[in-house]
Protein backbone atom coordinates (compact mmCIF):
# COMPACT_ATOMS: atom_id res chain seq x y z
CA UNK A 1 0.00 0.00 0.00
CA UNK A 2 1.61 3.40 -0.77
CA UNK A 3 1.63 6.21 1.27
CA UNK A 4 1.16 9.66 1.74
CA UNK A 5 3.83 12.67 2.41
CA UNK A 6 2.86 12.86 5.85
CA UNK A 7 2.77 9.15 6.48
CA UNK A 8 6.34 8.95 5.04
CA UNK A 9 8.20 12.26 6.43
CA UNK A 10 6.10 10.79 10.24
CA UNK A 11 7.47 6.94 9.80
CA UNK A 12 10.85 7.91 8.78
CA UNK A 13 11.16 10.23 12.13
CA UNK A 14 9.72 7.37 14.42
CA UNK A 15 11.47 4.80 12.45
CA UNK A 16 8.82 2.40 11.42
CA UNK A 17 5.99 1.87 9.06
CA UNK A 18 3.55 4.05 10.04
CA UNK A 19 0.04 4.64 8.57
CA UNK A 20 -2.87 7.28 9.50
CA UNK A 21 -4.13 6.78 12.76
CA UNK A 22 -1.08 5.24 14.21
CA UNK A 23 0.19 6.89 17.59
CA UNK A 24 3.96 7.21 17.39
CA UNK A 25 6.75 9.29 19.26
CA UNK A 26 8.72 10.76 16.37
CA UNK A 27 11.98 12.92 16.32
CA UNK A 28 11.93 16.29 15.74
CA UNK A 29 14.43 18.60 13.34
CA UNK A 30 13.03 21.76 14.50
CA UNK A 31 11.05 23.72 17.42
CA UNK A 32 9.88 27.40 17.92
CA UNK A 33 7.73 29.32 19.99
CA UNK A 34 6.92 32.81 19.53
CA UNK A 35 6.22 35.35 22.20
CA UNK A 36 2.75 34.76 22.97
CA UNK A 37 3.23 31.20 23.60
CA UNK A 38 6.98 30.57 24.38
CA UNK A 39 6.79 31.85 27.68
CA UNK A 40 4.39 29.24 29.20
CA UNK A 41 6.32 26.90 27.29
CA UNK A 42 9.58 27.55 29.13
CA UNK A 43 8.10 28.03 31.90
CA UNK A 44 6.42 24.48 32.30
CA UNK A 45 10.00 22.87 31.22
CA UNK A 46 11.30 25.10 33.85
CA UNK A 47 8.90 23.32 36.81
CA UNK A 48 9.96 19.70 35.76
CA UNK A 49 13.47 20.26 35.91
CA UNK A 50 13.90 20.39 31.95
CA UNK A 51 15.43 23.85 31.03
CA UNK A 52 17.49 22.73 28.24
CA UNK A 53 17.58 22.37 24.63
CA UNK A 54 18.29 18.91 22.65
CA UNK A 55 19.07 20.36 19.83
CA UNK A 56 20.02 24.27 20.13
CA UNK A 57 20.30 25.22 16.83
CA UNK A 58 17.14 24.66 15.79
CA UNK A 59 15.29 25.65 18.27
CA UNK A 60 14.08 29.58 17.84
CA UNK A 61 12.56 31.72 19.92
CA UNK A 62 10.97 34.32 18.22
CA UNK A 63 9.49 37.61 19.25
CA UNK A 64 7.15 38.84 17.21
CA UNK A 65 3.96 39.39 18.26
CA UNK A 66 4.10 42.14 20.67
CA UNK A 67 7.20 43.53 18.15
CA UNK A 68 8.28 45.82 20.11
CA UNK A 69 6.45 45.41 22.81
CA UNK A 70 3.82 47.89 23.86
CA UNK A 71 3.38 46.78 27.46
CA UNK A 72 5.47 46.60 30.53
CA UNK A 73 3.99 42.83 30.60
CA UNK A 74 5.22 41.82 27.27
CA UNK A 75 8.41 43.13 28.07
CA UNK A 76 8.95 40.87 30.91
CA UNK A 77 7.51 38.15 28.76
CA UNK A 78 9.61 38.83 25.95
CA UNK A 79 12.85 38.85 29.22
CA UNK A 80 12.28 34.74 29.52
CA UNK A 81 12.58 34.34 26.00
CA UNK A 82 16.12 36.48 25.95
CA UNK A 83 17.02 34.46 29.07
CA UNK A 84 16.60 31.13 27.75
CA UNK A 85 18.52 31.94 24.62
CA UNK A 86 21.73 32.55 26.96
CA UNK A 87 21.07 29.70 29.12
CA UNK A 88 20.78 27.17 26.72
CA UNK A 89 22.27 28.25 23.19
CA UNK A 90 18.72 28.48 21.69
CA UNK A 91 18.79 30.96 18.67
CA UNK A 92 16.70 33.99 19.88
CA UNK A 93 14.82 35.69 16.57
CA UNK A 94 14.23 39.55 18.28
CA UNK A 95 12.43 42.11 17.30
CA UNK A 96 11.95 43.71 13.66
CA UNK A 97 13.64 40.11 12.36
CA UNK A 98 9.93 39.01 11.08
CA UNK A 99 7.35 36.81 11.55
CA UNK A 100 8.19 33.07 13.20
CA UNK A 101 6.26 31.39 10.18
CA UNK A 102 8.62 33.26 7.28
CA UNK A 103 11.27 33.14 9.04
CA UNK A 104 11.39 29.47 9.92
CA UNK A 105 11.04 29.02 5.84
CA UNK A 106 13.41 31.63 5.07
CA UNK A 107 16.36 29.91 7.43
CA UNK A 108 15.22 27.00 9.32
CA UNK A 109 13.42 24.25 7.90
CA UNK A 110 13.45 21.75 4.92
CA UNK A 111 12.05 19.23 2.39
CA UNK A 112 11.22 15.87 5.02
CA UNK A 113 12.10 16.93 8.03
CA UNK A 114 9.38 17.30 11.27
CA UNK A 115 9.12 20.85 12.40
CA UNK A 116 6.46 21.56 15.42
CA UNK A 117 5.53 24.97 16.68
CA UNK A 118 3.64 26.89 19.80
CA UNK A 119 1.66 28.80 17.15
CA UNK A 120 -1.12 27.03 14.99
CA UNK A 121 0.28 28.45 11.99
CA UNK A 122 3.37 26.53 12.35
CA UNK A 123 1.70 24.55 9.18
CA UNK A 124 3.19 27.39 6.68
CA UNK A 125 6.11 25.46 6.38
CA UNK A 126 4.59 22.23 5.27
CA UNK A 127 4.94 24.17 1.88
CA UNK A 128 8.70 23.07 1.44
CA UNK A 129 7.51 19.24 2.12
CA UNK A 130 7.83 18.85 5.86
CA UNK A 131 5.62 17.69 8.37
CA UNK A 132 5.09 21.18 10.15
CA UNK A 133 2.36 21.40 12.90
CA UNK A 134 0.80 23.41 15.93
CA UNK A 135 0.93 22.30 18.95
CA UNK A 136 0.51 23.29 22.89
CA UNK A 137 2.86 24.75 24.79
CA UNK A 138 4.07 22.25 26.87
CA UNK A 139 4.16 19.72 24.07
CA UNK A 140 6.54 22.07 22.50
CA UNK A 141 8.35 22.47 25.53
CA UNK A 142 8.94 18.48 25.98
CA UNK A 143 10.20 18.80 22.23
CA UNK A 144 12.18 21.93 23.27
CA UNK A 145 13.63 19.48 25.96
CA UNK A 146 13.94 16.13 24.65
CA UNK A 147 13.89 16.46 20.59
CA UNK A 148 10.72 14.04 20.95
CA UNK A 149 7.07 14.40 20.26
CA UNK A 150 4.23 11.91 20.39
CA UNK A 151 1.22 12.45 18.02
CA UNK A 152 -1.03 10.37 16.16
CA UNK A 153 -0.36 9.80 12.37
CA UNK A 154 -3.03 12.10 10.34
CA UNK A 155 -5.48 10.92 7.92
CA UNK A 156 -4.78 13.04 4.60
CA UNK A 157 -7.11 14.96 2.26
CA UNK A 158 -5.93 14.93 -1.73
CA UNK A 159 -6.93 18.62 -3.10
CA UNK A 160 -6.20 18.37 -6.38
CA UNK A 161 -6.48 21.87 -8.50
CA UNK A 162 -5.97 22.25 -11.99
CA UNK A 163 -5.87 24.94 -14.71
CA UNK A 164 -4.61 28.64 -14.40
CA UNK A 165 -6.04 31.77 -12.87
CA UNK A 166 -7.83 34.48 -14.02
CA UNK A 167 -5.83 37.61 -13.42
CA UNK A 168 -6.59 39.26 -10.43
CA UNK A 169 -6.80 35.61 -8.65
CA UNK A 170 -4.72 34.11 -6.69
CA UNK A 171 -3.55 31.33 -4.00
CA UNK A 172 -5.06 33.57 -1.02
CA UNK A 173 -8.56 33.49 -3.14
CA UNK A 174 -8.42 29.32 -3.89
CA UNK A 175 -7.66 28.79 0.15
CA UNK A 176 -10.61 30.79 0.92
CA UNK A 177 -12.55 28.97 -1.59
CA UNK A 178 -11.60 25.78 -0.19
CA UNK A 179 -12.25 26.97 3.39
CA UNK A 180 -15.71 28.41 2.54
CA UNK A 181 -16.07 24.59 0.89
CA UNK A 182 -15.25 22.11 3.74
CA UNK A 183 -15.23 24.46 6.65
CA UNK A 184 -13.74 25.73 9.48
CA UNK A 185 -13.92 22.32 10.77
CA UNK A 186 -14.23 20.00 8.01
CA UNK A 187 -10.54 19.00 7.89
CA UNK A 188 -10.32 18.27 11.87
CA UNK A 189 -6.66 17.04 12.33
CA UNK A 190 -5.88 15.64 8.40
CA UNK A 191 -3.28 16.52 6.41
CA UNK A 192 -4.43 18.79 3.38
CA UNK A 193 -2.37 17.52 0.84
CA UNK A 194 -2.27 20.11 -2.24
CA UNK A 195 -1.76 18.50 -6.15
CA UNK A 196 -1.75 19.46 -9.49
CA UNK A 197 -0.84 21.31 -12.42
CA UNK A 198 -1.87 24.55 -10.42
CA UNK A 199 0.05 24.14 -7.67
CA UNK A 200 3.12 22.67 -9.92
CA UNK A 201 2.59 25.75 -11.45
CA UNK A 202 2.79 28.35 -7.94
CA UNK A 203 5.45 30.21 -7.08
CA UNK A 204 6.73 29.39 -3.64
CA UNK A 205 4.98 32.10 -1.89
CA UNK A 206 1.71 30.89 -3.07
CA UNK A 207 2.46 27.79 -1.82
CA UNK A 208 3.40 29.15 1.56
CA UNK A 209 -0.13 30.43 1.68
CA UNK A 210 -1.69 27.73 1.19
CA UNK A 211 -0.52 25.44 3.97
CA UNK A 212 -0.73 28.95 6.18
CA UNK A 213 -4.36 28.64 5.77
CA UNK A 214 -4.45 24.71 6.28
CA UNK A 215 -5.10 25.39 9.81
CA UNK A 216 -8.45 27.82 9.24
CA UNK A 217 -10.34 24.16 7.92
CA UNK A 218 -8.71 22.36 11.07
CA UNK A 219 -5.97 20.99 9.01
CA UNK A 220 -2.72 19.43 11.29
CA UNK A 221 -0.78 20.42 8.52
CA UNK A 222 -0.92 21.37 5.13
CA UNK A 223 1.40 19.75 2.74
CA UNK A 224 3.10 19.90 -0.83
CA UNK A 225 5.84 17.79 -2.77
CA UNK A 226 9.11 19.40 -2.99
CA UNK A 227 9.71 19.73 -6.60
CA UNK A 228 12.30 21.97 -8.61
CA UNK A 229 10.17 25.42 -7.30
CA UNK A 230 11.28 24.03 -3.98
CA UNK A 231 14.89 23.56 -5.05
CA UNK A 232 15.51 26.77 -6.38
CA UNK A 233 13.30 28.84 -3.41
CA UNK A 234 16.09 26.72 -1.19
CA UNK A 235 18.67 27.55 -3.24
CA UNK A 236 18.50 31.09 -3.09
CA UNK A 237 18.57 30.93 0.41
CA UNK A 238 21.34 29.16 1.17
CA UNK A 239 20.00 25.86 1.41
CA UNK A 240 20.40 23.72 -1.79
CA UNK A 241 22.40 21.19 -0.21
CA UNK A 242 19.20 20.39 1.81
CA UNK A 243 16.63 19.86 -1.21
CA UNK A 244 15.07 16.08 -1.17
CA UNK A 245 12.82 14.88 -3.45
CA UNK A 246 9.45 13.95 -1.19
CA UNK A 247 6.73 13.05 -2.95
CA UNK A 248 3.04 11.04 -2.05
CA UNK A 249 3.06 7.28 -3.99
CA UNK A 250 0.61 7.10 -7.15
CA UNK A 251 -1.68 4.62 -4.98
CA UNK A 252 -1.37 6.53 -1.75
CA UNK A 253 -4.77 5.94 0.32
CA UNK A 254 -6.41 9.00 0.66
CA UNK A 255 -9.96 9.36 3.15
CA UNK A 256 -10.78 12.48 0.80
CA UNK A 257 -10.48 13.85 -2.45
CA UNK A 258 -11.20 16.96 -3.64
CA UNK A 259 -10.90 18.30 -6.98
CA UNK A 260 -10.93 21.93 -8.11
CA UNK A 261 -10.90 23.74 -11.16
CA UNK A 262 -8.97 26.83 -10.72
CA UNK A 263 -9.99 28.93 -14.52
CA UNK A 264 -13.00 28.35 -13.86
CA UNK A 265 -14.03 28.02 -9.79
CA UNK A 266 -12.21 30.26 -8.39
CA UNK A 267 -12.44 34.17 -8.45
CA UNK A 268 -11.44 36.96 -5.62
CA UNK A 269 -13.15 35.70 -2.46
CA UNK A 270 -13.86 37.34 0.66
CA UNK A 271 -14.16 36.15 4.76
CA UNK A 272 -16.75 37.63 6.26
CA UNK A 273 -17.21 38.09 10.03
CA UNK A 274 -16.80 36.52 12.54
CA UNK A 275 -15.47 33.15 10.84
CA UNK A 276 -13.01 32.18 8.04
CA UNK A 277 -15.33 29.58 6.38
CA UNK A 278 -18.12 32.12 6.19
CA UNK A 279 -17.24 33.16 2.54
CA UNK A 280 -18.78 34.61 -0.90
CA UNK A 281 -17.17 35.81 -3.41
CA UNK A 282 -16.47 39.78 -4.03
CA UNK A 283 -18.39 40.62 -7.00
CA UNK A 284 -21.40 39.55 -3.81
CA UNK A 285 -19.85 42.22 -1.67
CA UNK A 286 -19.03 45.66 -3.15
CA UNK A 287 -19.69 48.96 -2.01
CA UNK A 288 -18.89 47.39 1.57
CA UNK A 289 -17.30 50.36 3.25
CA UNK A 290 -14.06 49.77 5.11
CA UNK A 291 -12.10 51.81 7.54
CA UNK A 292 -8.74 50.60 7.57
CA UNK A 293 -6.70 47.88 5.19
CA UNK A 294 -4.45 45.96 6.43
CA UNK A 295 -1.40 44.24 4.10
CA UNK A 296 0.66 42.08 5.49
CA UNK A 297 1.20 39.23 7.95
CA UNK A 298 2.69 34.92 7.82
CA UNK A 299 -0.22 34.61 5.22
CA UNK A 300 0.31 37.71 2.77
CA UNK A 301 3.42 39.52 3.70
CA UNK A 302 5.90 38.38 1.35
CA UNK A 303 7.78 40.34 -1.70
CA UNK A 304 5.87 38.74 -3.84
CA UNK A 305 2.02 40.61 -2.12
CA UNK A 306 3.86 43.64 -1.83
CA UNK A 307 4.89 43.75 -5.78
CA UNK A 308 0.95 43.39 -6.97
CA UNK A 309 -0.11 45.61 -3.96
CA UNK A 310 2.00 48.31 -5.05
CA UNK A 311 1.63 47.67 -8.79
CA UNK A 312 -2.12 48.73 -7.67
CA UNK A 313 -0.73 51.42 -5.65
CA UNK A 314 1.63 53.35 -7.52
CA UNK A 315 0.02 56.99 -8.29
CA UNK A 316 -3.06 56.15 -6.44
CA UNK A 317 -4.06 57.84 -3.12
CA UNK A 318 -5.83 55.63 -0.50
CA UNK A 319 -8.89 56.51 0.06
CA UNK A 320 -9.02 59.94 2.83
CA UNK A 321 -12.00 57.66 5.08
CA UNK A 322 -9.30 54.31 5.01
CA UNK A 323 -6.09 54.02 7.24
CA UNK A 324 -3.52 51.97 5.27
CA UNK A 325 -1.28 49.94 7.04
CA UNK A 326 1.78 47.83 5.57
CA UNK A 327 3.59 45.49 7.30
CA UNK A 328 6.83 43.18 5.89
CA UNK A 329 7.00 39.17 6.64
CA UNK A 330 10.67 39.81 7.59
CA UNK A 331 13.50 42.02 7.64
CA UNK A 332 14.78 40.45 4.24
CA UNK A 333 11.33 41.13 2.48
CA UNK A 334 11.87 44.85 3.93
CA UNK A 335 14.90 45.57 2.82
CA UNK A 336 13.94 43.77 -0.89
CA UNK A 337 10.99 46.13 -1.09
CA UNK A 338 12.91 49.32 -0.05
CA UNK A 339 15.31 48.12 -2.83
CA UNK A 340 12.47 47.67 -5.33
CA UNK A 341 11.27 51.18 -4.35
CA UNK A 342 7.78 49.45 -2.63
CA UNK A 343 8.08 51.16 0.48
CA UNK A 344 8.21 54.66 -1.58
CA UNK A 345 5.25 53.66 -3.30
CA UNK A 346 3.39 52.60 0.00
CA UNK A 347 4.62 55.81 1.64
CA UNK A 348 3.79 57.53 -1.17
CA UNK A 349 -0.14 56.41 -1.40
CA UNK A 350 -0.48 57.56 2.42
CA UNK A 351 0.46 54.08 3.94
CA UNK A 352 1.64 53.75 6.96
CA UNK A 353 4.53 50.73 7.02
CA UNK A 354 5.55 49.13 9.96
CA UNK A 355 8.62 47.41 11.14
CA UNK A 356 8.41 42.97 10.70
CA UNK A 357 6.43 41.47 12.84
CA UNK A 358 2.95 40.12 13.30
CA UNK A 359 1.19 43.84 13.86
CA UNK A 360 -2.78 44.26 13.60
CA UNK A 361 -2.89 40.92 13.01
CA UNK A 362 -2.89 39.74 16.56
CA UNK A 363 -4.40 42.74 18.12
CA UNK A 364 -2.63 43.54 20.94
CA UNK A 365 -0.93 46.51 19.27
CA UNK A 366 -0.42 48.89 16.07
CA UNK A 367 -3.87 49.34 13.88
CA UNK A 368 -6.30 47.74 16.70
CA UNK A 369 -9.85 49.00 15.70
CA UNK A 370 -12.63 51.28 17.17
CA UNK A 371 -16.11 50.35 18.08
CA UNK A 372 -18.00 49.26 14.73
CA UNK A 373 -15.19 49.56 12.57
CA UNK A 374 -14.29 47.66 9.28
CA UNK A 375 -11.05 46.30 8.36
CA UNK A 376 -10.43 44.51 5.29
CA UNK A 377 -7.20 42.40 5.85
CA UNK A 378 -4.88 40.01 4.22
CA UNK A 379 -4.65 37.78 7.58
CA UNK A 380 -5.40 34.66 8.11
CA UNK A 381 -8.15 34.88 10.95
CA UNK A 382 -11.32 37.38 11.29
CA UNK A 383 -12.75 35.67 14.65
CA UNK A 384 -14.21 38.44 16.60
CA UNK A 385 -11.95 40.44 18.91
CA UNK A 386 -9.28 39.08 16.77
CA UNK A 387 -7.81 42.54 15.97
CA UNK A 388 -8.42 43.66 19.61
CA UNK A 389 -11.81 44.94 19.93
CA UNK A 390 -15.29 42.69 19.88
CA UNK A 391 -16.81 45.07 18.48
CA UNK A 392 -15.04 45.60 15.08
CA UNK A 393 -15.23 43.50 12.09
CA UNK A 394 -12.70 41.74 9.95
CA UNK A 395 -13.13 40.88 6.68
CA UNK A 396 -10.24 38.65 4.65
CA UNK A 397 -9.01 38.80 0.94
CA UNK A 398 -6.44 38.87 -1.20
CA UNK A 399 -3.10 41.24 -1.40
CA UNK A 400 -4.52 42.82 -4.75
CA UNK A 401 -8.31 42.70 -3.23
CA UNK A 402 -6.80 44.43 -0.19
CA UNK A 403 -4.77 47.23 -1.84
CA UNK A 404 -7.41 48.36 -4.41
CA UNK A 405 -9.83 48.53 -1.85
CA UNK A 406 -7.78 50.77 0.20
CA UNK A 407 -8.07 53.16 -2.90
CA UNK A 408 -11.84 53.40 -3.66
CA UNK A 409 -12.61 53.03 0.14
CA UNK A 410 -15.11 49.84 -0.07
CA UNK A 411 -14.74 46.33 -0.64
CA UNK A 412 -13.72 46.29 -4.63
CA UNK A 413 -13.16 43.37 -7.26
CA UNK A 414 -9.11 44.15 -8.21
CA UNK A 415 -9.73 42.36 -11.76
CA UNK A 416 -11.35 46.05 -12.33
CA UNK A 417 -7.94 47.26 -11.82
CA UNK A 418 -5.61 44.97 -13.03
CA UNK A 419 -6.78 44.17 -16.18
CA UNK A 420 -6.13 47.75 -17.20
CA UNK A 421 -2.47 47.24 -15.81
CA UNK A 422 -1.52 44.04 -16.54
CA UNK A 423 0.04 44.78 -19.81
CA UNK A 424 2.92 46.98 -18.13
CA UNK A 425 4.76 44.24 -16.76
CA UNK A 426 5.75 46.57 -14.17
CA UNK A 427 6.73 43.20 -12.28
CA UNK A 428 6.71 39.70 -12.21
CA UNK A 429 3.52 38.70 -10.51
CA UNK A 430 3.64 35.08 -11.49
CA UNK A 431 0.13 33.99 -10.41
CA UNK A 432 -1.72 37.69 -10.91
CA UNK A 433 -0.68 39.11 -14.16
CA UNK A 434 -0.08 36.15 -16.19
Amino acid sequence: MGKTIVEKIIGEHSNKDVKAGDFVVANVDVTAVQDGTGPLTIQEIQKIGLEQAANPKRTILFIDHASPSPRKELSNAHKILREFAKKTGAILSETGQGVCHQRLIEDYVNPGEILVGADSHTCTSGALGAFATGMGSTDVGIAIALGKVWLKVPETFKIEVNGSFAPGVGAKDLILHLIGLIGADGATYKSLEFCGDTIKNMSMADRFTLSNMAVESGGKAGLIASDQTTKEYLISHGRGDKYREITADPDAVYERVITIDASHQIKPTISMPHTVDNTATVDELKNIKIDQVFIGTCTNGRIEDLRISAQILENQQVHNDVRLIVVPASKDIYLQAIKEGLIRIFVEAGASVLAPGCGPCVGVHAGILGDDEVCLATQNRNFQGRMGNPKGEIYLSSPATAAYSAITGHISDPREIISSTSSQGVYPFESYLS
